[in-house]
């Protein structure tokens, strides 16, 4: 090369460092021009337009520049623009390359690590981004990938010691800064997420996420205003952040400010937890609210079986407007039960065959229909039943003396919040056989549903899990009980229904929105139901202490009123 053409290859290349990469594409050119094998400049101009996201021509290029003179460097980035095309085998055998010709380049490493984290090989991948960090102990770019991997294997404190470490590197790392608060929230230290969110929200003040998730953080540690204001200045940053726009919901909804809520609550299906498939496409219109008279319409099922149970109430609302023909979409096990409900037309499973409606809605949609706020909830028990086939077969089975109380422990485990909502184990209800007079019951399906054999001659219990088959199993045995103490499960939303006495064991934190803040009630189920709330974050056993005396309390004021 010329001394011309050297002094156009190193002006492009500073250019190229200092951003100015139309300056730099147009400098590489020219040197291409006349030197149409330049390695470098084949390169490099790939690297100008992988930045643009150009990949295809990225990737030309830079086998052009490797055909020349094949080097760690050009394999390794030729690995990365290819990893971002999804070009995965071609572009693992590009990194595989790099290292094979120089083992000591980190870069390599490190892409390898990225692209093997993609395919969710997590083992491999923490192998290269390590090797990656041996080699290059102060990048923070593999320390906080490595911390993101560590995170998402479930090591939390190896993830937080590598976000700390690309801290202890460069304070103002954005990226180590954000995880290491996401990492603090999901984990409920909400005050040190608070202070790792700031410190983000310092480096890029406008950043959406950071917003919202210090609101989240604002929000679990019930400073609603400042939560309410951080969800707000996302929302003005971004108006269709839906991820800002449900959590102002749920801060709305939790404080009973229902007008304002549920607007913003329509976002569930959007927000990035979703699938693209979550909002269903019948072939007919999601009901906006459109006058209803001489129409059909099916009450799509959405989220956990309680919310289908709780939002039920409003079917004969529905037909006071006119409704033709209403049906229920939902899972199987609320079939039969569903069948119950007045101004229900028909009840259809997933699995089963829906004919063309009019429109189609959401069942948590419903109470943005209907206008409803905490005045005026549809609260009339009880709005489900237990078939009447259903009821002898549980009659002979439970006793006819004594106080019967059924218990839930446990609720699903898909629920993202489970393993604060539910109980260690039924031990944890163990106070409560101090009590009395009780006969307890067990509700509990699932993983916990064999429990209480374990347990048997700790605590005796009857066992009528094994043979609910569904919830109108469920709700048979519960209209035979005096009372029922539950997680926040479906089982409570089920006897609230039921018109029968429910006491409901809540979690803090990620208390649910619709226990609204510091209520001992409920207003979607007056008079039936009492909230038990965690003081202090996942002790349940002060709870359940205080259960216990209440259950004692209850026991004696309902028996004196029965004699």
């Amino acid at each position: 090369m010329t001394n011309s053409g050297e002094a156009i290859f190193r002006a492009a290349f500073d250019a190229h460092q200092g951003g100015h990469l139309l300056e730099a594409e147009e400098g590489y050119r020219r040197v291409l021009a006349h030197e149409p094998r330049h390695a470098d400049a084949l390169h490099l101009l790939g690297l100008v337009h992988a930045s643009r996201r150009a990949l295809p021509e990225a990737a030309a290029l830079m086998q052009q520049a490797i055909a020349i003179a094949p080097c760690a460097v050009f394999f390794s980035n030729l690995g990365d623009v290819l990893r971002q095309q999804r070009l995965v085998a071609d572009a693992e055998a590009a990194c595989r390359h790099a290292i094979e010709l120089q083992h000591d380049y980190a870069p390599a490493h490190f892409n390898l690590g990225m692209l093997l984290m993609e395919l969710g090989r997590k083992d491999d991948a923490e192998c290269a981004l390590r090797q990656a960090l041996a080699l290059d102990p102060a990048s923070n770019d593999v320390l906080n990938n490595l911390g993101f991997l560590l995170n998402d294997m479930g090591r939390v404190d190896e993830a937080e010691t590598a976000y700390r470490r690309a801290i202890s590197n460069d304070s103002g790392y954005f990226h180590a800064r954000y995880n290491l608060g996401l990492l603090l929230l999901r984990g409920g230290r909400f005050v040190d997420a608070e202070q790792q969110l700031r410190c983000a929200l310092e480096i890029a003040p406008k950043h959406v996420d950071v917003l919202n998730d210090l609101g989240t953080a604002l929000r679990e540690q019930h400073r609603y205003d400042e939560a309410e204001a951080m969800y707000r200045n996302a929302l003005q940053q971004d108006a269709d952040f839906a991820d800002a726009r449900w959590n102002l919901a749920l801060v709305l909804l939790g404080q009973g400010r229902y007008a304002e809520g549920w607007p913003h609550a329509e976002a569930r299906y959007h927000h990035r937890r979703t699938t693209a498939d979550s909002v269903p496409d019948p072939g007919y219109p999601q009901w906006q609210g459109e006058p209803l008279a001489g129409k059909s319409l099916v009450i799509w099922h959405e989220q956990g079986l309680g919310d289908t149970i709780q939002m039920a109430r409003y079917a004969p609302l529905l037909k006071a407007r006119g409704l033709s023909r209403l049906t229920v979409l939902c899972p199987e096990p609320l079939n039969a039960l569903m069948t119950t409900v007045e101004g229900v037309d028909r009840v259809v499973s997933h699995t089963g065959e829906l004919e063309a409606h009019d429109f189609w809605s959401f069942s948590m949609s419903l109470p943005l229909r209907a206008g409803t706020t905490t005045g005026n909830i549809p609260a009339h028990l009880p709005y489900v039943h237990a078939p009447a086939d259903r009821m002898g077969r549980w009659r002979t089975r439970l006793s006819a003396g004594g106080f019967k109380v059924g218990l839930v422990w446990r609720g699903s485990v898909e629920h993202e919040h489970d393993a604060e909502r539910s109980l260690p184990g039924l031990l944890t209800l163990a106070p409560l056989w101090s009590v009395p007079g009780v006969t307890f019951v067990s509700l509990q399906k699932g993983p916990a549903e064999n429990e209480p054999a374990s347990l048997a001659a700790q605590l005796p219990m009857v066992c009528a899990a094994a043979d609910l088959m569904d919830l109108a199993d469920t709700a048979a045995v519960i209209s035979q009980l005096d009372l029922v103490i539950s997680v926040d499960t479906a089982v409570a939303h089920l006897a609230g229904a039921l018109g029968k006495p429910c006491w409901v064991l809540l979690n803090r934190p990620w208390t649910d929105w619709r226990w609204m803040h510091d209520r001992t009630d409920s207003p979607w189920y007056p008079q039936v139901m009492r909230l038990y709330r965690q003081a202090s974050p996942g002790d349940w056993n002060e709870v359940i202490a205080r259960v216990a005396i209440a259950l004692e309390q209850w026991i004696n004021s309902t028996a004196a009123s029965r004699s």
